[in-house]
């Protein structure tokens, strides 16, 4: 039998050697740190042959490009292995100097140089961690047959026909043209004709021609059509007497109303002229009772304020200033209905439109405009003038303007831009009068054009046709609209 060998302490060297016999009297570096102990300092005689090839151990770092520790021998075998492989050529290295690399695929020029090797970490006793440093191989050049080697014959290579492509193939296909269309003729925009004015009678929009906003060129039409569009609208003049529940009384207080309601939401002048007429024509088709008449008027003011208005008041608030007597589905039933009986049709010339136009005659002056709006109003609350065109209204309130104000006389110009001469306004100049002589009916509109806004229009004027009204023959001023109406 062999001679039995004491198991004797050792410092294992190897971090790597998990081998080991007995752990626990495994010798680290960390404890030999401690106690001091130089591992090289120890005589040669006193290590066994083991111990001696575990403290010098050979670690292949080849895959970590490391070659510090490699030994000879291990450099000649791998000369030997590359000689009987034959890959790598005395071509490749043409300065007889061959690097070595610690990666095989990079001696080969399988993969680019600028290659990265990912670290790598090995369990308990972890290598430090190092890249691997790649050699850029020189490039293979063609030096001609190697000495030893049989010499190989040329092969000519004939060059390969390109295919043609299926996107070549499709273009050189005869396109089918579809037949050429006869233009499409431009639009005619007629031109508007040479307006000839009457001796004496200035042109005035000559002077607007530079400013696109006016359309000076089709102003002398557009007031031509909204002449024509008046027959249309004008309602029936009479059409109380098929009224059961109503009267002309009842309708001025309506209009009264509405005239207060127009001021607390600042609406337009056009919302207040299109509401009464939108009633006028509603009333002249359908038979309303008493109970529903202020119904018409809200919903009249409601559709006014959504054709004339950029922001229109929200439903709320009609339902608000009738005192809550309605209800917003109520309101849009009756909107529903009004809009049907009028067949959707609100193309009303609105009297503000003349009173612009003559204005513009009269040289824009701001208090004869401003007393003109409220002469013009007075036919919205004085039935008397429902049979009247609203352009014969507007020049009536001018000419009585004017002559309040002594402004001059009726001329050439302002008879041609208003359309009626002193003859065809006296009619409608008589029913005004008359309205301002009387006692004050509509307290409202009254009010309204009392204030300093409007320059105390209201005041202004009743001053006056006191003062002249029997010149032009207007009696019995004490007497009311209502007595009137019933004489």
């Amino acid at each position: 039998m062999p001679p039995v060998r004491t198991r004797s302490t050792r410092a294992v060297t190897n971090e790597n050697d998990e081998n080991s016999a007995d752990v626990t009297t495994r010798l680290t570096r960390a404890k030999a740190a401690t106690l001091k102990v130089d591992e090289l300092s120890m005589p040669t005689k006193l290590q066994s042959k083991k111990t001696t090839g575990a403290a010098n151990p050979t670690r292949k770092r080849a895959a970590l490009g490391d070659l510090s520790n490699v030994t000879k021998g291990e450099l000649a075998e791998g000369k030997k292995a590359a000689g009987k492989s034959g890959l790598v050529s005395k071509a490749a290295h043409p300065t007889g100097v061959q690097k070595k690399t610690a990666a095989p695929r990079a001696a080969l020029g399988a993969k680019p140089t600028n290659s990265k090797v990912a670290d790598k970490k090995s369990g308990a006793g972890a290598v430090g961690t190092k890249r691997s440093r790649t050699v850029a191989t020189a490039p293979i050049k063609d030096e001609g047959p190697v000495e030893g080697e049989p010499t190989r014959k040329s092969v000519k290579v004939e060059p390969v026909p390109e295919k043609k492509s299926k996107k070549a193939v499709v273009e050189k296909k005869p396109k089918i043209e579809a037949p050429a269309l006869a233009p499409a003729p431009a639009p005619v925009i007629a031109e508007p004709a040479e307006q000839i004015y009457p001796p004496g009678v200035k042109n005035l929009d000559d002077e607007d021609l530079d400013d696109p906003l006016m359309v000076a060129e089709y102003a002398n039409d557009i007031f031509e059509y909204l002449r024509d569009l008046e027959c249309k609208s004008v309602p029936n003049p009479d059409y109380m007497s098929h009224q059961d529940d109503l009267e002309w009384k009842t309708r001025g207080i309506l209009i009264d109303w509405l005239v207060e309601v127009h001021t607390r939401f600042h609406l337009l002048p056009e919302t207040l002229f299109l509401a009464v007429n939108i009633i006028d024509r509603f009333l002249s088709e359908k038979v309303v009772q008493l109970d529903r008449l202020q119904l018409v008027g809200i919903t009249a003011m409601f559709i006014a304020s959504k054709y004339e208005e950029v922001l229109s008041p929200h439903i709320a608030n009609f339902r608000h200033v009738a005192d809550d007597g309605f209800s917003e589905p109520e309101i849009l039933s009756a909107e529903r209905f009004v809009l049907q009986t009028l067949n959707y049709d609100l193309s009303y010339p609105n009297p503000m439109n003349f009173l612009r136009r003559i204005s513009k005659a009269d040289n824009y002056d701001i208090q004869s405009r401003t007393i003109g709006k409220y002469l013009m109003e007075i036919s919205l609350l004085d039935h008397r003038f429902m049979a009247y065109r609203p352009s014969h209204i507007a020049a009536a309130a001018m000419y009585l303007a004017r002559l309040i104000l002594d402004r001059g006389e009726w001329d050439e110009t302002i008879a041609y831009y208003a359309g009626y001469t002193e003859e065809e306004i006296l009619p409608v100049f008589n029913l005004m009068v008359d309205y301002l002589a009387r006692p004050v009916v509509h307290e409202a509109f009254f009010k309204k054009y009392a204030s300093k806004k409007f320059l105390k229009a209201s005041i202004l004027t009743r001053q006056w046709a006191k003062k002249n009204a029997d010149l032009y023959g207007v009696e019995d001023v004490h007497l009311s609209l209502d007595e009137i109406s019933r004489l």
